[in-house]
């Protein structure tokens, strides 16, 4: 079966990506949270990404893109912007094809993902202030010959991201709300298809840090705009969502019942109770999900309900403040 609407994503290329991606990624456990379930009279389920060796849900896309490439552009190199978590993966799984890569990115990305990028032998620019800083310069690599690998305005990336979908439809199949953090919007475009295709019901909420969240602010535009970024725990989700946005702002908009943003002392809150509940280790943006829940800006009662936990990817820095 192949379905297409106006995003022209397609259910079968997600099933096509889940088969191509299965050596390098493996699938992630979705675990119940007792302590909200007691707290919420609810059913909340973990999908935890944090765990994957690169450290986040970005694996699956960068993995489906590269596993993607032609010859030809493999042996050209491959180039990309990221607010960390992206390039890691891209520079992970070009080690693993040995394809040469350079990761463009601002000086707002933490240490941590700085170690990971070199760690898996990338080149490393840093330009600038911001992801938008980053992004000009890797087009211009583009324009020099190397392959662009998108962080999420991409085909083979949301589907490589949708995957996560499939694997929390096999587990829970009754699913009634799900809870996805927002930052370019490929996770959720991803996600939000695979379960809108098989079951239009299930209620999908957005959730965002309170600064700079552009995707929120471009949906109540009604169009894609530019923010300037601030420091916030939740770093992985700043960044624009490009002026030409292609596929992830129209899936966004389609697909979202709900938009929510949380605040630093919210996500902080959230990541010192999965460090408690389930002694993990997150990222603010991946605890976004969690304080989503935590705030009440997300009504879960009587519900079965998946939380998206993205990443670990987080500096020792910011451990010792939220404690």
């Amino acid at each position: 079966m192949e379905l297409h609407d106006q995003t022209s994503l397609s259910l079968q290329h997600i099933l096509q990506a889940q088969h191509r991606i299965k050596p390098f990624v493996q699938q992630t456990p979705l675990i119940s949270s007792g302590k909200l379930n007691n707290i919420y009279e609810a059913s909340i389920y973990l999908k935890l990404e944090n765990l994957h060796e690169t450290g986040a849900f970005k694996l699956r896309g960068a993995a489906n893109k590269l596993l993607s490439l032609t010859t030809t552009e493999k042996l050209n190199g491959v180039t990309t912007f990221s607010t960390g978590n992206h390039g890691v993966a891209v520079a992970y799984m070009a080690q693993k094809l040995g394809i040469e890569a350079t990761i463009c990115i601002s000086n707002r990305v933490p240490d941590a993902k700085v170690k990971r990028l070199e760690a898996y032998g990338a080149n490393i620019v840093k330009v600038g202030e911001s992801q938008d800083d980053a992004a000009k310069h890797c087009y211009r690599l583009q324009k020099e010959g190397k392959t662009l690998i998108e962080p999420f305005d991409d085909l083979a990336i949301i589907e490589g991201q949708g995957t996560i979908g499939l694997e929390i439809l096999n587990d829970l199949p009754d699913i009634d709300l799900i809870i996805i953090p927002v930052s370019g919007g490929g996770l959720f475009a991803g996600i939000a298809y695979v379960l809108k295709t098989y079951h239009k019901n299930i209620k999908v909420v957005g959730v965002s840090m309170e600064r700079s969240a552009v995707m929120y602010e471009s949906i109540r535009a009604n169009k894609p705009i530019i923010l300037k970024e601030h420091d916030t725990l939740a770093d992985s989700l700043l960044g624009g969502i490009g002026q030409h946005n292609r596929y992830t702002f129209s899936a966004v908009k389609k697909y979202i019942d709900e938009f929510v943003l949380v605040s630093e002392d919210e996500i902080k809150e959230a990541m010192n109770y999965m460090l408690e509940e389930h002694k993990q280790l997150i990222e603010g943006a991946a605890a976004t999900s969690i304080a989503a829940i935590l705030s009440e800006k997300v009504h879960v009662q009587h519900k079965k309900v998946a939380a998206i936990i993205t990443g670990n990817n987080v500096n020792l820095s910011v451990l010792r403040t939220i404690l």
